[in-house]
């Protein structure tokens, strides 16, 4: 019996279904919340949507804001061509356009155990892989995400889980087609959402540091370096057609989006300036798109950059203020965590809150475990939960922006609770290998 429960517990297979079962009923569930006439156009009210709109109305790749507004780079391509792709498929703002997208970040959200589970199993054992992808499987955020939100959240998630899967097989590979699928995996990435590249660098640079060190311990020439190079061309070369199409039509170098100082501005202005503490703000979100509409997007940008530089310029205690107040936010979902778990009746909500801050704290634990035991995986693996978030906490900050980091802060957490049940132990248990035993499971 023992046995037979270890096997399923330990199978890949029971966790994807779960998985899917998961969010399949709470999709069905949700979905059985919204009236019927308003299921297949208000979750499309986005700029996703709206976007996804005028390209399959023939429009091109424009209008971020539901009005005709002109071309934009505000979005990378891929996953509002995706929604357009349903929108001609199923019919625009029609009801199987909804309930595909849902189903499609449904698709998503469950593969995304796939890597999960191997990444933590060439880090340490199955019973860890199992945990890290039974977390997964069981996260309150990532059963609820696929059908929150129409947006690339789901597929980002997915895609951040198979780089850190890739990363970290990538130093035993000699073969250019396994090199060649990373710098493709990182445009895809990229041309997603835009904000992983961030760590881009600091990855290639530990396959860099990786292969140059197996290169000298089996005296092997430095022409092995070609290899992360090639991944990295394959990168820009994904890149290269947006980035050629934004300079035709914009005449200004936008090699992935161009709504950054938007989000700078948005959370940067003057309804943060602590006299106007207690006041109704005067600039909202509404406001700024009209004016964008009005501008155009090149001027728009232009003028947020200049107004969110120098409102953080004047403003340096309050930028302090704020930026611990996002690192709160994204973190644990919001910048009052306390306030808001004792004042909302959401079990839902309050569920979320408690998962976000309990995988936070056993994130940290797992990243100062990994760097005690002196792995050599700890660089990658931390790399995403200390670079990944420094735009938000520059920016703005929202419950689903920390989601593609989940899958890391999530088999963090899986290696931090399992070693910690080893000092427990009466005998041995699995736990994270340290350098010397880890170089010699990769040689054998």
């Amino acid at each position: 019996m023992m046995v037979a429960l270890r096997k399923i517990a330990t199978s890949l297979l029971a966790i994807v279904l779960v998985a899917f079962a998961a969010r399949l009923t709470f999709a069905w569930y949700q979905t059985h919340q919204i009236p019927a006439q308003v299921r297949h156009t208000v979750p499309f009210q986005t700029e996703t949507g709206h976007i996804a709109y005028s390209v399959a109305s023939g429009k091109g790749f424009s209008s971020p804001y539901e009005r005709d507004s002109g071309p934009t780079a505000i979005l990378p391509p891929v996953y509002p061509l995706l929604v357009a792709a349903l929108f001609k498929i199923f019919g625009i703002y029609s009801i199987g356009a909804y309930f595909a997208a849902i189903f499609l970040n449904i698709i998503f959200s469950t593969a995304t155990s796939v890597p999960i589970y191997y990444a933590a199993k060439r880090i340490a054992s199955v019973e860890i892989a199992s945990l890290a992808a039974w977390f997964w499987a069981s996260f309150i955020t990532a059963i609820r995400m696929p059908t929150e939100w129409i947006w690339d959240t789901s597929l980002s998630a997915l895609l951040v889980a198979t780089v850190v899967w890739a990363t970290l097989e990538l130093p035993t590979s000699r073969r250019w087609r396994d090199w060649s699928a990373y710098g493709l995996l990182w445009g895809l990435v990229l041309m997603t959402n835009p904000a992983p590249v961030s760590v881009f660098p600091f990855l290639l640079a530990w396959l860099v540091y990786r292969r140059t060190k197996r290169d000298k311990q089996h005296s092997r020439p430095t022409s092995e370096l070609a290899k992360p190079l090639l991944a990295f061309a394959l990168t820009l070369l994904c890149c290269l057609p947006w980035t050629v199409r934004n300079y035709v039509v914009f005449h200004r170098f936008i090699p992935l989006r161009s709504g950054l100082p938007f989000e700078l501005y948005v959370g940067n202005n003057e309804n943060y300036d602590e006299r106007r503490s207690g006041l109704t703000p005067t600039i909202t979100f509404e406001r700024e798109v009209l004016r964008y509409l009005k501008m155009g997007e090149t001027s728009f940008m232009d003028e947020e950059k200049r107004k969110a530089f120098a409102f953080i310029s004047t403003h340096p205690r309050v930028e302090l203020t704020l930026f611990a107040k996002r690192f709160v936010a994204f973190w644990i979902g919001t910048a009052q965590p306390i306030q808001a778990f004792l004042e909302n009746d959401s079990l839902l909500l309050r569920a979320i809150l408690i998962g976000n801050f309990l995988t936070a704290i056993g994130a940290a634990f797992g990243i100062a475990i990994f760097f005690i035991r002196r792995n050599p995986y700890a660089f990658p693996l931390a790399t995403f939960p200390l670079i990944f978030p420094i735009i938000y906490y520059v920016t703005h900050t929202s419950l689903r922006y920390r989601h593609p980091l989940d899958p890391v802060i999530l088999l963090l957490t899986a290696i931090a609770l399992w070693h910690s049940r080893s000092w427990l132990c009466a005998a041995p248990c699995p736990s994270v290998p340290t350098r010397r035993q880890t170089r010699r499971r990769i040689s054998n």
